[in-house]
Order: C-alpha cells, then structure tokens, then sequence
C-alpha cells in the first residue's frame, strides 16, 4: 500500500505539469481567435499570410516586486518548409523588454510575426534579444497591411500586445525570447531544440489540436514575401 502511495505522488507533479503545459496551449490558441475574429482591429491578414513563423505568448505577467519585470511562456511555429500548414509548435520564454502603453497591467497577450528567413533563424537560435539582434517593429492593426510605414516593411519581426481590452502594435525593444528545453520536454517526452520540432516535420503533441487548427483557419499557407525580406 504504502509503495502504491509513493508512485501515486510522484506522478501527481507530472500530471500537473502536463496539464499545465496544455492549458497555455489552449490559451495561446484562444489568444490568436480572438485577436483575428476581431471586426477591423485584428492582425492584417496579408501580413499573417506572409509570415514565416509566429510566436503567441498568452498572459505575459508583470513582476510587482521588481520595476518593468516582465516574465512569461508561449510558443511558435513555423511554415512547413513549402509552405502548406504550421509546424509543431516549440516553447518559448520572455522576458524584460519595454511593453509601451502596458504600464500597470498585470497581464498581457503578446503575438510576434517572423517577416522573413533572417529573423526565423534568430527566432530557433538558443536566445536572442529583439532589438539589439533582430530588428522589431509595431505592427499594424486592421485588415489590410496598406498602414504599414517603412520601418515595418523592413522589419523581420512585427509585433503586437492586448491587455485590458486594447490591441496595438508594440515596439517590443529589449526583451529576450529564448527557448524551453524543459517545457518542450513535457511535450515531447524528451528536451528537443526548437529548431528540431520545426525543421523535422514531427507531428503536434496531444493537446495541440486546437492552436494547430486555428492557425490554419487564418492562414493555411504561406504567400508572397514582405518587402526587404530574405528569401
């Protein structure tokens, strides 16, 4: 009995853990259909069509204790390399970073487009800061891409944050987005690189369904390229 008791509590924290990791999935799914469904205030959808990867981080929270603390998990995925449907996603990490007209909220959505191949290579490195080894820009809310100024055309990364019921682009300058071996272990079952789960061509983990589908609902495939990118 009391050797059933042990092994029942030592697989209680992994089941925590797991149902942790599927929850921001899901929330991270809810995000991306909330900020699209949104009449005239959502990502433009040529810029969605265009991208290379994206990165959603749901519930970025702010760190009371500490002045501009920032601190929070997502994930990213990526096209398929022609360009047909998402790749499995990777966990990512964020933190610091200036978020703008945040100031005050104790949480906030965050969805990152990767414009071109340059910034989809620093996106799967181990880490790296945005602003200082990736250019960064806010993004442009609406429908169409036609507000877009010469900074955003040029830029590999375009981003946005929605907190308290306001959507805009967001100047992410400063924060470090890095991977999670550990996380990508609870889904995978072993610590892989984010550039494995996307290059590889693996399946999603269980869980993953719904953000897999909404992605493709809003763009199943790749077109075009931006401006300036690398291709």
């Amino acid at each position: 009995m009391r050797m059933i008791l042990v092994a029942t509590l030592a697989i209680v924290p992994l089941l925590a853990k797991d149902s942790d990791g599927i929850k921001r999935l899901n929330e991270a799914a809810v995000v991306l259909n909330e900020v699209m469904a949104a009449p005239d205030k959502g990502i433009p959808e040529d810029l969605l069509a265009k991208a290379h990867c994206i990165v959603i981080v749901p519930g970025v929270k702010t760190a009371a204790f500490v002045v501009g603390a920032k601190y929070g998990k997502g994930y990213l995925s990526c096209r398929n390399r022609d360009g047909l449907g998402w790749s499995a996603p990777g966990t990512v990490r964020i933190e610091g970073g200036s978020f703008g007209f945040q100031i005050g909220a104790s949480e906030t959505d965050l969805i990152m487009l990767v414009m071109n191949e340059g910034g989809q290579g620093k996106l799967l490195s181990s880490k790296f800061t945005l602003g200082a080894e990736g250019s960064v820009a806010a993004g442009p809310v609406g429908r169409t891409a036609t507000a877009q100024t010469d900074a955003q055309m040029h830029a590999e990364i375009l981003s946005w944050s929605r907190s308290q019921g306001l959507f805009a682009g967001l100047a992410l300058e400063g924060a470090t987005l890095r991977q999670d071996l550990d996380d990508n272990a609870e889904l995978y079952g072993k610590k892989l690189e984010n550039r494995e789960i996307v290059t590889s061509g693996m399946h999603a983990p269980k869980g993953a369904e719904r953000l897999m589908t909404q992605l493709n609902k809003y763009s199943a495939q790749r077109t075009g390229t931006t401006s300036g990118a690398n291709q």
